[in-house]
């Protein structure tokens, strides 16, 4: 196996989703747990990685591991703080330098197993860091550098130990997989078998964790009509049928369509029937003046729970609140030891820490397009499959400042014109994600010779697979005018419209 040292990265789990699409079996720990690990594993481990993390090397209780690592002579390779890590342990230096967030154009210096088989001398590759290694450790040599980094790759080829600063793991890194398959299979000589996602095996977890509350447990679920919380629940369906219980909440900030499509969907492939509560009003209530997002996430995150376990407790056998929790979201909501919080999702971090029901996640392993594969293998309409990710808190965080019916009204129109025109145009697929934000600023404009003292919306679509790296689609100006034409004009107080081109990191998908 590969063993995976978990620093805190955001994409710690996708290097070991990485490694398993690669055929190599991975085990995810924390670094404390490295070296009774290895001692109890020595003969099925064969290599390792030290993951990236949102830590200084220098901050004090930053993330450490014994220097007996190395004393192993396991090949070891080291992204972005792992190989920080490694060349500060190793005699090298390690300073704040330039910060890099998202493509640099990497540089091949030198020929290494690393980057056996790519013929290129320059590539995209992604950046997420402030530190940098300015002296290599003993026994290292340069591989590649950037225009900001020297030491964007080096090795110490004679102990198999590797530097990266940049992500291999992510989309955005050009032979990415490349680097990291060659790591497994030339260095670290693994034996490969293929990972197939298996429904069936999802669908018996999931029975097997509800009764183990009893044969007769029920679930209760969100259900919002985005890809996550459909497939969790027709997976749940399929495991315990009508002990299912689906509900839509109408709280006013999700898409106009969203309720018909909960109900037909989840009769047709569940056959369940939809429970449809009127929330709105709470909703609105709730959120009045408050205009912190972190706040506002918790605040809905609140009223899920307590509008599902009022529902629960008129039912016999509720044991489990479903969520359609994927690993973006429990990464971004801190989801493990070292990670830095970016933002709480309602369904992770949102939640009240007193609960009466059991969380049931069976998706909380998976990215998004794992998620869209796992909806095909269902026989889910396409129409559904595609559809683009909508956040559990809907409109809330896209409402910068406070959120009302009015404001509520006006972001849906704004949405529903960038939905409509790049529908028109043949982007909306090509797209991962597409919106639009009110932004709480405001500027002037002139409409119909009169002066206007009004609100900016901003417009964010980009492409990414798994979520966890994004970058801005460069859409033709035609599709760029119209979006930006029809809202002004159609979205009552908009003085004008921007486009949104920060890629992920550092930016976060969503504005809130």
């Amino acid at each position: 196996m590969i063993l995976i040292l978990d620093f805190g990265s955001q994409t710690t789990h996708l290097i070991g989703r990485r490694i398993r699409d690669i055929g190599s079996e991975v085990k995810i720990i924390l670094p404390e747990e490295a070296i009774d690990f290895i001692k109890s594993h020595r003969n099925k481990v064969s290599g390792i990685i030290l993951s990236g993390g949102p830590a200084s090397i220098y901050e004090k209780d930053s993330p450490q591991v014994s220097k007996r690592i190395f004393s192993f002579n396991l090949p070891i390779l080291g992204i972005c703080y792992g190989w920080q890590l490694m060349a500060h342990y190793l005699g090298g230096k390690v300073v704040k330098g330039k910060a890099e967030y998202g493509p640099a154009k990497l540089r091949l210096l030198s020929n290494s197993v690393l980057f056996s088989g790519i013929k290129k001398k320059e590539f995209a590759v992604w950046m997420s860091h402030g530190d940098e290694v300015v002296k290599l450790p003993p026994g290292f040599r340069y591989l590649a550098s950037t225009a900001a980094v020297k030491s964007a790759a080096a090795e110490n080829s004679q102990k198999k130990l590797f530097g990266l600063q940049f992500h291999p793991e992510v989309r955005h890194s050009q032979y990415g997989e490349k680097l990291l398959a060659n790591f497994v299979t030339k260095v670290c000589r693994e034996k490969l078998s293929q990972r197939t996602i298996k429904i069936k095996e999802i669908i018996q977890e999931i029975k097997r964790e509800v009764e183990s509350e009893g044969k007769e447990a029920k679930v209760v679920g969100g259900a919002s009509g985005g890809i996550d919380s459909t497939v969790a629940g027709i997976l749940t369906a399929k495991a315990i049928g009508k002990r299912f219980l689906p509900l839509f909440c109408d709280n006013g900030l999700m898409r106009k369509e969203a309720k018909e499509n909960v109900v037909e969907i989840f009769k047709k492939f569940g056959s369940v029937n939809v429970k449809v509560l009127n929330c709105r009003q709470k909703f609105f209530r709730s959120l009045k003046g408050v205009v912190d997002p972190e706040e506002k996430r918790k605040i809905i995150g609140r009223l899920y729970v307590d509008f599902f376990e009022k529902e629960a407790k008129k039912t016999e056998g509720v044991k489990f609140l479903l969520q359609g929790t994927i690993y973006s979201d429990a990464i971004e909501s801190k989801g493990s030891k070292h990670a830095s919080k970016i933002k709480s999702h309602h369904n992770v971090g949102g939640l009240p820490e007193k609960m009466n029901l059991r969380l049931l996640e069976p998706l909380r392993n998976f990215y998004k397009d794992e998620v869209r594969k796992i909806g095909r293998k269902l026989g889910l309409p396409k129409e559904v499959i595609q559809t683009q990710p909508f956040p559990g808190p809907g409109y809330a965080i896209r409402i910068l400042g406070e959120v009302n019916k009015k404001r509520a009204e006006k972001e849906r129109l704004a949405d529903e014109i960038v939905m409509d025109v790049l529908k028109k145009h043949g982007w909306y697929e090509k797209v991962f994600q597409s919106f639009a934000v009110l932004t709480g600023a405001r500027s002037t404009a002139v409409k119909g010779d009169a002066r206007l003292y009004g609100e900016v919306v901003a417009v964010r679509i980009y492409g990414s697979s798994d979520i966890m790296t994004a970058n801005w689609t460069h859409l033709p100006y035609e599709v760029l005018q119209e979006i930006s034409s029809r809202i002004v004009s159609e979205v009552p107080d908009v003085s004008r419209v921007v486009y949104d081109i920060t890629t992920k990191p550092p930016a976060t998908m969503e504005w809130e």
